[in-house]
């Protein structure tokens, strides 16, 4: 299972040729969140906090959306950024990525317990590729969120099959995304969610912010399953 993970979510050669390490604290929602970024090729893209991430924490906060007591599954959680936020904001969230991603999302939790401890518990981590075994997660949600995971054209098939799964009870998706033209963004929110899913684009611009339009541009949405 995890060699054919690898196959289809292949490392980035070359993205991090040296490796090193940086600690980073960010002001989300009020709180500061430490987060520790291993650089190395065999995290690739998983190692680095990206602006989607924290446009869809900031995108919680503007919507005043009441994350207490809700069940969350983030998927490519990488540093593990937003589930961590989601967590302290009282959240029972479970964490998912690729296995070479665990141990970072695990050190990053212990590093922001709160000392009074979490609201509701601590998020759980968990190895998750999608379309591969996806079936063995509950479908049981009330919100799934992914920071900046549409990028390989060859995993959006797999992805929406996720995402199904995972909605079946009726959770609501929350995706942000940079729209990179030459990883084919635009075409997965504009042909392939509307398959299976409502889609409603954010209706206010400065949830994400818009550097070019044909080009680089960012966008949160709420997706709900059609049954």
């Amino acid at each position: 299972m995890i060699g054919d993970a690898a196959h289809i979510f292949p490392a980035e050669d070359g993205l991090f040729e040296e490796t090193f390490s940086t600690d980073n604290t960010y002001r989300v929602h009020g709180l500061n969140i430490t987060i520790h970024q291993d650089y190395s090729a065999s995290l690739g893209v998983a190692a680095s906090v990206w602006d989607s991430a924290l446009h869809l924490c900031q995108f919680f906060e503007n919507e005043s959306l009441d994350l207490s007591g809700t069940r969350i599954i983030e998927l490519g959680g990488g540093t593990g950024l937003v589930g961590i936020v989601a967590a302290r904001l009282g959240a029972h969230v479970t964490i998912t990525d690729l296995p070479s991603a665990v141990s970072q999302i695990e050190r990053n939790i212990a590093a922001n317990t709160p000392f009074s401890g979490w609201p509701s518990d601590g998020p759980s981590v968990s190895a998750l590729a999608w379309g591969l075994d996806h079936s063995r997660f509950s479908s049981s949600w009330d919100f799934v969120l992914g920071a900046d995971i549409v990028y390989l054209p060859e995993t959006f098939p797999l992805l929406l099959d996720t995402l199904v799964h995972l909605c079946r009870d009726g959770a609501v998706v929350y995706l942000a995304s940079t729209m990179r033209r030459e990883h084919g963004a635009q075409d997965f929110y504009d042909h392939m969610l509307p398959q299976m899913f409502t889609v409603h684009p954010s209706s206010k611009p400065h949830v994400l912010c818009s550097v070019s339009e044909s080009i680089f541009t960012s966008g949160a949405g709420r997706f709900e399953y059609v049954l």
